[in-house]
């Protein structure tokens, strides 16, 4: 009986943990279920358009986490950096690779100093760092506001006749478009250096991950780990990988619905992985380490001779310019500078994002983000045809997309705060 309850308390814990992750399986299952005008093509063309687009943002999320500031919705100050540089790109009228890489240094270098200060600002807001990170970025975008709504022709003089300034020479416009590059713009300028096919990048993707679980299961017996463990783990992830790369050859042997989704952005894509393994690397030096170590506990890691403050902050600023670039890789891959209301989502959805995947406000992995990448667009997708299927009404889906975004950070933080509250009532018994 004993076995029984542990079992049944370890199936109950798991189900808790990963509450929001099956909300969302069942939620995009449900959704082909009921609607009928979803095409397996349009499904993964605009699933692939997304995930690229955004994954980078929800990427930069993990090492504060892992640093122990909990979810950063202050990314949504990097976001403004990033979209500061494709202003200044654009008044300048710079394009292509050129202007995409002088978006990435100016957004570096503006997103590093804002960075050091919100890291100083946590710092002195230490346990309440998610809320101090809310209320940072709502009073930075009242100064972004100032910059691009009075001091963009007032303060700097610009001529009332450049495209990207109002009628009346004072602010910039509501939208900006970024113009195509071969016109001299940013319009994916990342995104069109190179593309491939989505089934061939698939076929890749498959087989490079069968060969890294191939390799990490020759280092785990070299190293003496667990074989059972090691080959169960090969047998069942590089069975889904060996099903994702017989799906790629199937869809380019029988030119199926598959073959017309749009192309892949290569670059875009391996920029994607190169944060990946950075985050990786960074996680085994002695920065890693201590960004870990203060995770973990902040005394205990003073103690240790570690400068937490110091920690905390390059933690900030390691994920603040990480998500200025994000934003102009999301930005160039729109096309168009939402100029006052691009940013004001972004910490929002990338933090739902990261905990669909099944993070939370003490724990994140590359796994996390982008399996709930994936899982947070494909929710985005669906939510409109179940709203037309089941009540005539598109827009009912609009709204329940709000509702999810909100609802999937309010279970994960009840979630975090119940475990706080049981791991403490252990303590004292």
């Amino acid at each position: 009986m004993d076995g029984l309850n542990r079992n049944s308390n370890g199936a109950g814990s798991w189900i808790l943990e990963n509450l929001v992750t099956i909300i969302f399986v069942a939620f995009t299952l449900f959704g082909f279920m009921v609607s009928s005008g979803v095409s397996v093509g349009y499904f993964f063309s605009e699933l692939s358009s997304r995930v690229f687009r955004n994954s980078f943002l929800v990427l930069s999320l993990i090492i504060p986490v892992l640093a122990g500031l909990g979810l950063n919705f202050g990314i949504v100050i990097g976001a403004m950096s990033g979209q500061v540089a494709i202003a200044i790109a654009r008044y300048f009228e710079m394009g292509g690779i050129s202007g995409l890489l002088f978006c990435f240094a100016v957004a570096m270098a503006a997103a590093a100093l804002c960075g050091y200060f919100t890291g100083r600002l946590y710092n002195k807001t230490r346990g309440q760092e998610m809320i101090a990170s809310l209320i940072v970025g709502f009073f930075a975008n009242g100064i972004y506001q100032f910059l691009f709504l009075f001091v963009v022709g007032v303060v700097i003089a610009v001529p009332a006749t450049h495209p990207m300034i109002k009628p009346d020479g004072v602010g910039i416009r509501m939208t900006v478009d970024l113009v195509p590059v071969k016109q001299g713009g940013l319009k994916y300028a990342l995104d069109n250096i190179y593309q491939v096919p989505f089934v061939h990048a698939l076929l890749a993707v498959a087989l490079g991950l069968l060969l890294l679980l191939a390799v990490r299961y020759w280092l785990n017996i070299r190293k003496g780990r667990s074989y059972l463990n090691s080959r169960s783990s090969l047998i069942v992830n590089g069975g889904l990988c060996l099903a994702l790369a017989g799906a790629a050859i199937h869809a380019m042997m029988t030119k199926s619905e598959l073959m017309m989704v749009r192309k892949v952005p290569v670059v875009t894509g391996l920029l994607i992985i190169g944060l990946c393994v950075f985050t990786v690397l960074i996680m085994k030096t002695k920065l890693g380490q201590d960004f870990r170590s203060v995770g973990q506990s902040q005394h205990t890691a003073e103690v240790s001779g570690i400068n937490v403050d110091r920690t905390r902050i390059i933690a900030t600023m390691i994920s603040t310019v990480l998500a200025s670039w994000g934003q102009i890789i999301y930005l160039q891959n729109m096309g168009t500078l939402n100029t006052y209301n691009a940013h004001t989502q972004i910490g929002m959805f990338s933090v739902a994002a990261l905990l669909v995947g099944g993070a939370s406000t003490s724990k994140a992995s590359i796994t996390h983000a982008i399996f709930g990448t994936i899982l947070f667009n494909a929710m985005f997708i669906m939510s409109p045809e179940i709203g037309q299927s089941l009540f005539g009404q598109a827009i009912l889906g609009e709204y329940f997309r709000t509702f999810m975004v909100y609802g999937v950070i309010g279970v994960a933080l009840g979630i975090h705060v119940w475990k706080a509250n049981k791991k403490s009532r252990i303590m004292v018994e």
